[in-house]
């Protein structure tokens, strides 16, 4: 299905999960196309970004943001173009970052878009390489891994929308990096076009060896965002004074009780204190929304002088999103999803 010049598309909440999502979850609704009224804009949808933190929105469970009620649209960053105007700060043809959700419409009386440049040579990257997962990377490995040269940085879901940056800035830093992904043709991936010193697939039998064997001098710095047994393998190679920053545990995300197996928190305590390791979690533009343009300046330096490489897997139709969403929970996707909705 395309977007439509009368109807407007909308992906729901339908019910909350227990576990993974399934289709039974999202609801494709139909309504009239919106009409701005003064001070508001009419904007159509281009990319819609899908990212793991959906899952926790999608739970009514306490935590850093309020959930999506049953029946309402799903969040989600997107780009779009005005398509109408009755703001006099944006025009009918202005391309915007918004935070619309998965829908091909929506209104906005302007607060909380940003322009984008029109020689943004690919406009999905304000949702990816330019956007919160590039910014994630950046601020978690600099301010809070503080990466020296020399020094060894493994990065779990290594070639994935956070963890594929990750690896390159460490690099730029002069660190040894280690990438773990799922399957040999994301750790060729890693290694042959993203530069990474090894990468390895957490989905092998020995994976907790041949991970000790790439660390030998140990780990200094670890990115987290996946959890699991990533972490376990992980966790006794950390050296004195690693940093371990804490942006997502996609592996529990659809957990429904506490894992079976023995208790590690303590070892984990042990471990923390004895190693004096400093963990930090943070969100993004919560804790470090004020350095934006900071990022923003050093990455666009980076891309145009050729130093950054990112992949992304883009699926076209705003209906093939539930299904996309399931997919990454699962780690099918390769590089950073994306939603193509409609037409730049």
């Amino acid at each position: 299905m395309s977007q439509s010049k009368t109807v407007n598309r909308r992906i729901l909440l339908a019910s909350r999960p227990h576990g993974a999502p399934t289709a039974e979850n999202f609801k494709l609704d139909q309504s009239p196309l919106p009409v701005p009224a003064a001070g508001q804009v009419l904007l159509r949808i281009v990319y819609l970004s899908l990212d793991p933190y959906m899952r926790g929105r999608m739970s009514d469970a306490p935590s850093y943001a309020a959930p999506v009620e049953v029946g309402e649209v799903m969040v989600g960053g997107t780009v779009a173009r005005v398509e109408a105007s009755e703001n006099p700060a944006y025009k009918a043809g202005d391309l915007v970052l918004s935070y619309s959700g998965w829908q091909d419409y929506a209104l906005s009386d302007g607060k909380g878009l940003t322009k984008l440049d029109p020689k943004l040579g690919k406009p999905s990257y304000a949702l990816g390489l330019l956007g919160m997962p590039g910014f994630t990377a950046y601020m978690g490995l600099l301010d809070i891994g503080q990466p020296q040269a020399g020094e060894t940085v493994v990065v779990a879901a290594a070639t994935g929308a956070v963890g594929s940056v990750v690896g390159q800035i460490a690099k730029l830093k002069g660190c040894r990096v280690v990438g773990i992904a799922g399957g040999a043709d994301k750790c060729k991936y890693a290694v042959e076009e993203l530069g990474f010193d090894a990468c390895i697939d957490h989905r092998a039998a020995d994976f907790p060896q041949q991970l000790a064997a790439a660390c030998d001098k140990g780990i200094d710095v670890y990115f987290e965002n996946v959890g699991g047994a990533v972490f376990q393998a992980v966790l006794p190679l950390l050296n004195a004074k690693a940093r371990v920053p804490l942006c997502g545990m996609i592996a529990s995300y659809n957990a429904t009780g506490k894992p079976e197996g023995p208790d590690h928190l303590p070892s984990l305590m042990r471990r923390l204190l004895t190693r004096r390791i400093k963990m930090q979690g943070f969100i993004i533009f919560d804790d470090y929304g004020h350095r934006y343009p900071e990022f923003f300046k050093e990455m666009s330096g980076w891309i145009a002088a050729g130093k950054m490489k990112y992949r992304e897997d883009i699926v076209d139709g705003l209906e093939n999103a539930p299904q996309a969403f399931m997919g990454l929970l699962e780690g099918k996707n390769f590089g950073k999803l994306v939603i193509r909705t409609g037409d730049e």
